[in-house]
Formats: C-alpha cells, sequence, structure tokens
C-alpha cells in the first residue's frame, strides 16, 4: 500500500496535468489555446505542413514568401472569425486546400511567386476563420491569436525541414509521395 502512494505521489510529481483538482488549470489561457487548435485537427495539421514543404520545394523567395503570407492571411482571417464576421464554406475550403496543396506538392507545380502567395493566402483565410470562430469566449483574442499564429509558424518549418532534407539526401520522390499522401487524406477527410 505504501508503494502504491509513493508511486502515485511520484507520477503527480512528475506530471502535473494528471491533477486537475483546481479550477483555472489547463488550457485557459488564449495562448495556448490557441497553440493547440492548429496541431490538435489533421485538416490544419496537414494543410499548414504541406504549406511549408511546398515551399520548400519551390525554393527561391517562396521559401520565406509563401509560409509568411499564409500566416499573415490566416491572422486576417482569425480576426474576422472572432468578429463574427461570416465566411462561407470554412470547412469546405479547409479540405480543398489539403487536397490541393497536396496535389501542388505531388505534381510538383512551380508558380511564379506572386501566384503561389495567392494560393496559400487564399487558403489560409479559411484556416484563420475556422481558429478564430472557434476561440472560446473566456479567454483573451491577442494571446489566442499569437498561439495559433506560432503554431502554424512551427508546423510550416517543420515541412521546410522535411522538404530541405529530402532535396539534400536527393529523395525529391519522397516529397511528391508525401504531396500525393496530403491530397489523397484530403480526400478522405472530405468523405
Amino acid at each position: 500500500m505504501k508503494q502504491s502512494i509513493v508511486k502515485m505521489l511520484f507520477l503527480l510529481f512528475v506530471f502535473p496535468c494528471l491533477a486537475f483538482a483546481h479550477t483555472g488549470v489547463g488550457e485557459t489561457t488564449g495562448f495556448m489555446h490557441g497553440f493547440g487548435h492548429p496541431v490538435g485537427g489533421v485538416d490544419h495539421l496537414l494543410a499548414m505542413v504541406a504549406v511549408g514543404l511546398w515551399a520548400a520545394q519551390i525554393g527561391g523567395r517562396a521559401f520565406w514568401v509563401v509560409p509568411c503570407t499564409f500566416v499573415g492571411v490566416m491572422i486576417l482571417g482569425g480576426v474576422l472569425g472572432f468578429s463574427g464576421v461570416s465566411v462561407p464554406f470554412v470547412e469546405e475550403g479547409i479540405l480543398v486546400s489539403v487536397l490541393m496543396l497536396g496535389v501542388l506538392i505531388a505534381g510538383a507545380f512551380r508558380f511564379p511567386l506572386l501566384y503561389s502567395a495567392l494560393v496559400v493566402g487564399f487558403f489560409s483565410v479559411f484556416h484563420g476563420h475556422a481558429h478564430g470562430a472557434e476561440m472560446p469566449a473566456a479567454i483573451g483574442a491577442a494571446s489566442y491569436t499569437v498561439g495559433f499564429a506560432l503554431a502554424t509558424a512551427m508546423l510550416h518549418a517543420a515541412g521546410i525541414g522535411l522538404g530541405i532534407l529530402t532535396q539534400k539526401t536527393n529523395l525529391h520522390t519522397v516529397t511528391r509521395f508525401a504531396g500525393g499522401a496530403i491530397a489523397l487524406s484530403g480526400i478522405y477527410l472530405a468523405i
């Protein structure tokens, strides 16, 4: 019995998130809630990693412009969402973004920089609106926005890192297969 108590206390010490005995513990801050939103949804996760992969695949200035455009316009979409401004077909737009970004990667499409930025900017409005519209009323919009913007930038960086890794190891087909898998995931999520 004494060993069980010691083990339980050890677990509670090591994993304090297991002890939710007090109100206000957990994701009550806007930052943490916002940070968790892009990571918690498979559709957002796939699209945001795909943006980074596509940016790395395009190369050049797109390496920075494409992800920065996505984050910047997504913040504007988030403001629309938590301000109550309606954007039609948000969920459909998110699913189409997963499908289309996957196709763009699988086909190794390289558009002029402006068109690439417009493509991701268009889709990021839907992602941002979903983040903003799902913001809990009890948390601050500014910290929530910083949270989902930072998580998105980190997911873009992960995609860029994967893209660079496949380029340096001369495994370009792996990136294209990943794009195909992302596109198929978009179809699966739509069904």
